[in-house]
This record gives C-alpha cells, sequence and structure tokens, in this order.
C-alpha cells in the first residue's frame, strides 16, 4: 500500500506526497513525489497524466515534511521526486539525495532516426 498524505498551504493550494513504487519496474524500491495543485483531486490528476493510473490518496498517514513542502514550492514545476526514505537501494547517501524535476523520471530514450 502507497504511503502518502497532504498539507493545506495558507493561500488555499495544497501539497501531496505520494510514496509509489518506482516506475523502474519491481523490486526497484518505491519513490516519493511532491505535487502541489489547487487541491488534491488535482494533484492525483497531475500524476495520472503522467501514465501512474492506480494513484489514490486514502488519508493521511505520511504527510509531507516542512522541507518538503519549500522543496516543492520552489521548483517551477511544482512536482518533485526522489527515493523514498526507508528504500534499500542506495544506503546512507539516499539522506544527501537531492529533489529531482518530473521530467528526468518519465524521460523516455530517444531512438535514431
Amino acid at each position: 500500500m502507497a504511503a502518502g498524505g497532504f498539507c493545506k498551504l495558507p493561500n488555499g493550494s495544497v501539497v501531496v506526497a505520494l510514496n509509489l513504487p518506482s516506475p523502474a519496474g519491481p523490486g526497484r524500491g518505491s519513490v516519493r513525489f511532491l505535487v502541489l495543485a489547487q487541491n488534491r483531486a488535482r494533484a492525483l490528476t497531475r500524476l495520472r497524466n503522467l501514465g501512474m493510473r492506480a494513484v489514490y490518496l486514502r488519508g493521511n498517514a505520511a504527510p509531507p515534511t516542512p522541507d518538503e513542502i519549500t522543496a516543492v514550492l520552489h521548483h517551477p514545476d511544482g512536482l518533485v521526486w526522489r527515493t523514498a526514505p526507508g528504500s534499500d537501494l542506495r544506503g546512507p547517501e539516499l539522506a544527501q539525495e537531492l529533489w529531482h524535476p518530473i521530467r528526468t523520471l518519465i524521460r523516455r530514450p530517444v531512438t535514431p532516426a
């Protein structure tokens, strides 16, 4: 089950945080997504439009931390990701990982013409 949560900001928008299985495939750990949107439904729609069809937010078990909120507010796309804490893939350097723009995760390979 994917952990997630949200936080409503003073201006009325929300930051939604979701831990989802890595798009790289099974056994690759999980990824934490942060989405800034006008409401929770629009945040989930943004992820679904990127091909993550089975994205749901049930409850508020893992809301975004203040540092995560700052990261997504300062990113021009309002949608960032990094390897989820607790993932066994990277060890101690995981704490040093920066947030990545979503385009680095969904980049399609270029095929030569």
